[in-house]
């Protein structure tokens, strides 16, 4: 913890690289994990990838937004201490961005200011025909529904989120926005990510700043590289460095 505390307090451009296991801690599932794998199996028959597709979007509306619904969406989530944290490290000039994997919207519930979601956020939605932009409870209303499936109240088309699903390619100014801040980054700590699913793990190699620090409750494929590597929950850890 020293150590890290020291790497922060010496670095004048720190970034934070986070994805499912930032989450985890708000009682948000990682649908990835082997738990979740065999859950989603074992209730819709298809894995979580396949669910989250463009193609499911496309082929069978009522099946994605049905598992959408039951699986991306928790009103009851609150930040974490690593939120927290997180938040606190920018507000105090520790931390210069947030890019995160995640599309619950907790980083700026707790305060951060420059988040830069790769995935986009389950908080906005837009009818794919007419753009009108929809939010959250709207989806979430029957009454603006067929089945599970949200309808535009204008031209009648389907309201999808504004996430990008297994298929689709990011966002060309949401990646260059990642690759400039990672590549003027000095530190990069990148935490509650296993750091396998690309493009996004690939961001890591923009990296060419002196400090890279992991925090994950496993090993990662970048771990030697690492000027620093923790195993422990992202939480609890940025919570005892930079909580206070």
């Amino acid at each position: 913890m020293n150590q890290l505390a020291e790497i922060i307090n010496n670095s004048t451009n720190t970034v934070f690289f986070g994805g499912a296991g930032v989450s985890t801690e708000s009682n948000i599932p990682d649908f990835r994990s082997e738990k979740g794998l065999y859950s989603t199996r074992q209730q819709y028959g298809f894995t979580p990838e396949e669910l989250l597709s463009y193609d499911c979007y496309e082929t069978d509306p009522e099946l994605f937004f049905q598992y959408y619904k039951e699986n991306l969406i928790y009103l009851e989530a609150k930040p974490n201490p690593a939120h927290i944290a997180l938040a606190k490290m920018e507000q105090t000039g520790l931390l210069s961005a947030v890019i995160t994997q995640n599309v619950d919207g907790l980083h700026q519930a707790s305060g951060s200011k420059n988040v830069i979601e790769l995935h986009g956020s389950n908080a906005r939605h837009y009818c794919e025909t007419c753009r009108r932009v929809y939010e959250l409870d709207y989806v979430l209303n029957p009454e603006n529904c067929h089945g599970f499936v949200p309808k535009c109240g204008i031209c009648g088309s389907i309201v999808r989120p504004d996430v990008v699903l297994y298929g689709e390619a990011l966002k060309r100014g949401i990646i260059q926005a990642a690759v400039n801040a990672i590549a003027a980054a000095d530190c990069l700590i990148a935490g509650g990510t296993s750091l396998v699913v690309y493009p996004a793990a690939g961001l890591i190699q923009y990296f060419r700043g002196k400090n890279l620090v992991m925090i994950n409750k496993s090993e990662t494929p970048y771990d030697s590289r690492a000027n620093l590597v923790i195993n422990a929950n992202i939480g609890s850890v940025l919570s005892e460095v930079f909580g206070n």
